[in-house]
């Protein structure tokens, strides 16, 4: 199996020793290394682990033979673009199972027109996790309510819409909820 764990461990900014000390149980670098590299191989245990560690989708971890890569021109920082010291490339994200998106059409709050924002479907038990995140909430007839979940309690959910001078709403007990995890912006 063909991982690209060291480029997002890179792009993260992460060391070796990071990714180890951030494992469940934690391990050590000389492991993350070998597994980077194909001196051991990634079980489906390690790969959930590693993933874990770095806040990103096993899936994202695998490289698939047809898959496409983004070569990197250039690393921005503190003083400027200049180009990395070794060839590099970037991985599109993979939608994962149970993402829903919103198109957002007019500007409202941070976001603008033709931004588009990929939400993670979560269950009723898992609501208070999105606490002081933007979320999608299904209402009847095929309506929806886009806002920031400010409050959760006994099965009510206060919302915050994002339009300038809208009110606070309140929803009780929606099936699912949308929770806001990556937006994609074209420039």
């Amino acid at each position: 199996m063909i991982t690209c764990i060291r480029e997002i461990r890179q792009t993260k900014g992460l060391t070796l020793d990071d990714v180890a000390k951030r494992c469940i149980p934690p391990t050590t670098a000389q492991t993350i290394g070998r597994l980077e590299t194909g001196m051991r191989t990634v079980s489906v245990g390690w790969l959930n682990r590693i993933a874990d560690a770095l806040d990103v989708q096993s899936a994202d971890l695998i490289r698939l033979p047809d898959q496409k890569t983004i070569p990197v021109a250039a690393l921005l920082g503190s003083k400027g673009a200049h180009a990395p010291a070794k060839p590099a490339t970037i991985v599109p994200p993979l939608p994962a199972p149970g993402l829903v998106a919103v198109r957002v059409t007019a500007g409202v709050g941070d976001y603008r027109s033709g931004d588009e924002i990929w939400c993670e479907r979560i269950m009723p038990d898992a609501f208070a996790s999105a606490l002081n995140r933007d979320v999608l909430l299904p209402r009847p007839a095929g309506r929806f309510l886009f806002g920031r979940l400010i409050g959760h309690e006994d099965g009510k959910l206060h919302i915050l819409p994002l339009g300038a001078g809208m009110r606070q709403q309140v929803i009780a007990d929606p099936a699912w909820m949308g929770v806001a995890v990556k937006m994609v912006r074209s420039l």
